[in-house]
């Protein structure tokens, strides 16, 4: 009974987290809509683009703020979500789906935050990418094309920072949605399964004990007949 409650209550939260997961996705994806609008991504103009969101455009500091929260609160619930998996011994073959998309979307937000921190334009921000591009060239095979991929050449410039807001806006935010989406069906699918497998055990642990207890009670009545010897009257 303990098990099957500790298993119900690690399924529950799961499911709670995995919604979690997409309501702070399509957060992360709406507050960004919005500040593309004022964003330029551009060497010159990224930087006084982001103050003038937070300082001149109406709401704009808030919006910038839900924007930070979800995509900061996303990395944490979804890291949360998975030692709850593993908790709950929910890393099994059926739950395949699950754990793909968990990991999967796990990545996709720290690099969601991993470009966004590049996006601010900053000069902390530009060594601090300088020193990072220079370890993903050190990768063996697919270093140089990756950091040409990221960069768009060999300077640092314009050209980085649309690629880096490319991939923010459009592909890593489009698959963090996407995989939000197919973890909680993932896991609703695997709790109909998870259920129906429960009750259906349950039905057969039922019928055999009901099976179990009616072998074992006999009438009194013929249990005398059983055991009394044999009278077969004899005829004179």
């Amino acid at each position: 009974m303990e098990s099957l409650c500790y298993t119900f209550i690690v399924r529950r939260l799961a499911t709670f987290l995995a919604i979690a997961t997409l309501t702070l996705c399509l957060l992360a994806a709406s507050t960004g809509v919005l500040l593309a609008f004022y964003y330029s991504p551009s060497a010159g103009k990224a930087f006084s683009s982001i103050e003038r969101i937070a300082t001149e455009i109406p709401n704009g500091w808030l919006i910038r703020s839900l924007h930070d929260i979800a995509g900061n609160g996303l990395i944490v619930v979804a890291l949360v979500q998975i030692v709850v998996m593993f908790l709950g011994r929910q890393f099994r073959f059926g739950w395949l789906t699950a754990w793909i998309s968990g990991i999967a979307l796990t990545l996709s937000a720290i690099a969601l935050s991993w470009t966004a921190m590049n996006l601010e334009w900053t000069q902390t921000g530009y060594w601090r990418l300088t020193l990072e591009l220079g370890i993903i060239e050190s990768i063996p095979l697919i270093g140089q094309t990756l950091r040409e991929f990221l960069t768009g050449g060999e300077a640092i410039g314009t050209v980085t920072l649309q690629h880096l807001f490319a991939l923010h806006s459009y592909v890593l935010s489009s698959l963090a949605v996407l995989l939000s989406i197919i973890h909680l069906v993932g896991l609703l699918f695997q709790e109909r399964q998870e259920k129906q497998l429960q009750a259906l055990s349950l039905e057969t642990e039922t019928q055999k004990d009901s099976r179990q207890s009616s072998s074992d009670l006999t009438s009194p009545s013929s249990e005398v007949l059983d055991l009394a010897p044999a009278f077969h009257p004899t005829k004179k």
